[in-house]
């Protein structure tokens, strides 16, 4: 089917370029690892035993928080929750009766492991590296590594904590000038770009596997375990992508609505960064869909339904009813099909756990973002420019995070309660935080293109209109909303969080790691959107390119 457009129609199409992927996934040559997979199996858990006893059993404090950062950074903590939950806790219960270490690196790392792992420690641990006048010594300029342990470590700070933000402004102008002639180079380059707090877990792993195998003091069965994790890891992957790329194909959206951006590959980034582990696999294809499917609807009302037809199509997405369809121009119920069979999906997965009433919640959802769509589409159409306060009010929903992450729960199993849903209704604070991210990264990177396409008003013209500043002004200004949305995560991934306390932890981590693939994807650019760069090369590494054994 070829979309016909008049000259006089009100359409503001983008052309996005077509799949850099095109049908890769499904003809790709499983054949090559599929032989290997048992034995690989095999050998990884005789390994994990070996790494158990390791946690269980350290020679002392300072080994145990190397050992547990080292796991942690090759990927493979997941194997080791229960045990490295005890260790750190352990650790934290006796912070009281330890004495504060001269070694930066220790300290730093203690500080950054208990707070990642949800715990309150002082940042008053830091104090002893400082000089009398309360500036960080400078003697510690000498000390890369411990300089980068403390670089890590400011980003788990909350808000009204100065030393943190002092922290991370001393050892950035450090290692800003170490990294040329240190034996930490690459993690200083990687670190500066981004930091582990902000980075997808798959790709520190997929990094780091190679900068540990170089280290002469590296654990040998660490190293193995960890390819061989990331090797079994990635097959499952890529049949993952298959499944996925077959419906995608099926569908034949590219063909039939060729205004919308054709990214199957690109939309299994966000489960890949959010939930990686083997449990979830029915949960991350069930995301991918969702993402795909909303990208369509996305690119409906920014590129090309006029404003009569997103009317229209608004108010059938909101009835849920099949009866409708017919009232849609083609184009649109080609879409309005595919958004009721992912419905149908969804309500698989909830009945099949005795779970319906969790439905009344996605739709509830799914309604809010069309209006919230709907609202954008009169704005550009009236040439309005919203204030900051009010654009961010509804880009909270169009950021499409508080329905990806429904269904990310929903993918969860056992912690996908009606509560948590209720609670997601209530627009808390970190899933706050995290949408706002998620809205604001995407502008900053992307606002130029849109705007000399026709597209609203984005956070950076907001910005600039209401408080009178350039657009570099406005940048600096959004970035430090960006920063305090981090601190608002970091406040409520604490134990026990201020409007957490009774949200399972794995839940919580849900809504950080959503804010770290947009800390991948839109860094530097839009990725996404414009994904022949830096998000192709990422996803090659994670799913094309298999550790040496």
């Amino acid at each position: 089917m070829s979309l016909q457009v008049s000259a006089d129609d009100n359409r503001h199409l983008a052309d996005f370029h077509p799949t850099v992927w095109r049908h890769h996934f499904i003809h790709y040559p499983f054949h090559d690892t599929t032989s290997m997979i048992p034995s690989w199996m095999n050998e990884a858990n005789v390994l994990k035993e070996e790494v158990r006893k390791m946690i269980t059993t350290p020679p002392n404090k300072s080994q145990l928080l190397n050992l547990v950062d080292a796991i942690q950074r090759l990927g493979i903590a997941y194997h080791f929750e229960h045990e490295i939950e005890e260790q750190l806790h352990n650790i934290f219960r006796n912070q009281k009766n330890s004495v504060i270490t001269d070694d930066l690196h220790t300290t730093a790392l203690e500080f950054r492991l208990l707070r990642q792992q949800g715990y309150f420690v002082s940042t008053d641990m830091l104090n002893k590296f400082k000089d009398v006048e309360g500036r960080f010594k400078e003697e510690l300029l000498g000390d890369v590594r411990g300089l980068l342990s403390l670089y890590e470590a400011s980003f788990l700070g909350v808000h009204g904590e100065d030393i943190l933000d002092e922290a991370l402004a001393f050892s950035t102008a450090g290692l800003n000038k170490a990294h040329l002639d240190s034996p930490f180079s690459d993690q200083i380059i990687d670190a500066l770009k981004r930091p582990l707090r902000r980075n997808v877990e798959r790709q520190v792993a997929a990094h780091y596997i190679s900068d540990y195998e170089q280290d002469e003091g590296h654990v040998k069965c660490l190293l193995k375990l960890a390819k061989l994790d990331f090797n079994i890891l990635q097959r499952m992957e890529q049949e993952e992508l298959m499944d996925i790329s077959m419906w995608w194909k099926d569908l034949d959206f590219a063909t039939k609505l060729p205004f919308a951006r054709d990214r199957i590959v690109e939309c299994y980034f966000w489960p890949l960064g959010v939930f990686f582990e083997p449990k979830y696999g029915s949960g991350r294809k069930l995301l991918t869909k969702t993402i795909a499917i909303y990208s369509t609807v996305d690119d409906i009302y920014d590129a090309f339904g006029t404003l009569q037809e997103l009317e229209l199509y608004t108010q059938v997405v909101e009835s849920f009813d099949t009866s409708n369809k017919e009232k849609l121009p083609k184009y649109m119920q080609l879409n309005y099909e595919g958004l009721l069979d992912l419905y149908k999906d969804f309500e698989e997965e909830i009945t099949k756990d005795g779970r319906s009433e969790i439905m009344f919640y996605i739709k509830e959802l799914n309604k809010e973002l069309v209006r919230a769509y709907m609202i954008e589409a009169r704005w550009f159409n009236k040439k309005h420019i919203p204030t900051v306060e009010e654009y961010l009010k509804n880009g909270y929903v169009t950021s499409v995070y508080p329905l990806l992450t429904a269904v990310s729960f929903l993918g969860m199993g056992e912690f996908a309660t009606k509560e948590v849903f209720e609670w997601l209704l209530t627009q808390p604070k970190i899933l706050k935080a995290s949408a706002f991210i998620c809205r604001l990264q995407d502008d900053i990177v992307s606002h130029k293109f849109e705007q000399s396409r026709g597209h609203v008003a984005s956070a950076v013209e907001c910005y600039m209109k209401q408080h009178g500043v350039s657009e570099k002004e406005a940048y600096d200004g959004i970035k430090k909303l960006v920063e305090n949305s981090w601190k608002d995560i970091n406040e409520e991934i604490l134990k026990p969080g201020v409007h957490t306390a009774k949200m399972p932890m794995p839940l919580r981590n849900c809504i950080l790691n959503f804010a770290k693939v947009i800390n991948v994807v839109y860094l530097d650019e839009d990725g996404y959107t414009d994904s022949k760069n830096s998000l192709k090369k990422v996803l090659a590494t994670l799913l094309l390119k298999p550790f040496s054994i």
